[in-house]
């Protein structure tokens, strides 16, 4: 076994797995066994509000139902949340982040009115609080709900041009204004996902992320942060995703058919594994275009 090299699979437990959750999962895993690495399974349990204990044992049965075996215990984000703080807290004294007070009724009513410009992953934040004066940033602070946004364009300038490599795309360029300024703690919640993402990776030696092509926008992000927090870059891989009969991809919120589902109607979770190795999927279901 190739000890560095190490893949892992990530799913959250919000909800049920879904047909796209077992191809993303069957693509890391044969990625690491061909290559002689190691797989890791991830519990992505940071939004608290959302996991349930139920939806963790439901991925440990649906992995077990598809045959798909992993090289260590499962790790779960909830146990770091101290190290996601300390990155914040890290980044807070670069100032390269900034309190934002605007509410997502605040955000609403600015789309509604044609005022913010589109991205991969929704409307992007028009950067309203990024300029406040500081003595208005320091007073709202104590008193106001306020989330911590990345300042992306100020950070790429302060590290200047960066790259990753992506072994279905080739090499990229990070561009700050893909996404925008991200939140990276909500006010709601202690870590977003592209805080906490990329700190879980260096943690657990991620060398190859094998994931799907929904999240390469995400990787600008990914790349900036990496370089902020002096974190080691992985090779990437951002593959096809399975779409449904109306041509979007399979999702928890489009009410997607779990694998619980299939379990319960006796389909036989190895050979399901067989089919999608195969690119053969149920009627209705398809790849996205290379």
């Amino acid at each position: 076994m190739k000890q560095d090299m190490v893949v892992r699979f990530a799913p959250s437990p919000n909800g049920l797995l879904h047909l796209g959750h077992a191809y993303a999962a069957v693509m890391a895993h044969d990625f690491a066994r061909a290559e002689g690495g190691k797989i890791l399974l991830r519990i992505e349990d940071i939004d608290t509000q959302r996991c349930q204990e139920e939806y963790v044992d439901a991925i440990f049965a649906d992995l077990a139902w598809l045959g798909l075996t992993f090289d260590e215990e499962p790790l779960f984000q909830s146990r770091r949340f101290d190290c996601y703080a300390a990155a914040l807290k890290r980044l807070v004294a670069m100032e390269m982040v900034y309190p934002c007070f605007c509410s997502r009724s605040d955000l609403r009513r600015l789309e509604e009115q044609g005022g913010l410009e589109s991205g991969p992953d929704g409307p992007l934040y028009p950067g309203t609080c990024r300029e406040l004066p500081v003595e208005e940033v320091e007073s709202r602070r104590q008193t106001e709900a306020h989330s911590w946004r990345l300042n992306s364009g100020k950070a790429l300038r302060h590290l200047g041009e960066l790259q990753w490599h992506d072994r279905r795309f080739g090499t990229e360029q990070v561009d700050a204004a893909v996404l925008g300024d991200v939140i990276l703690r909500p006010r709601e919640l202690l870590v977003s996902y592209h805080l906490a993402v990329v700190l879980d990776d260096a943690a657990d030696g991620i060398s190859h992320v094998v994931r799907g092509e929904d999240l390469r926008a995400s990787t600008h992000v990914h790349r900036i942060l990496q370089g902020l927090l002096d974190l080691p870059v992985p090779d990437y891989w951002h593959h096809r995703l399975l779409l449904d009969e109306t041509g979007n991809k399979l999702s928890k919120s489009r009410k997607s058919a779990s694998l619980a589902v299939l379990r319960e109607q006796g389909v036989c979770g190895q050979e399901l594994v067989s089919d999608l190795r195969k690119k053969t999927f149920p009627v209705g279901i398809t790849l996205s275009k290379d």
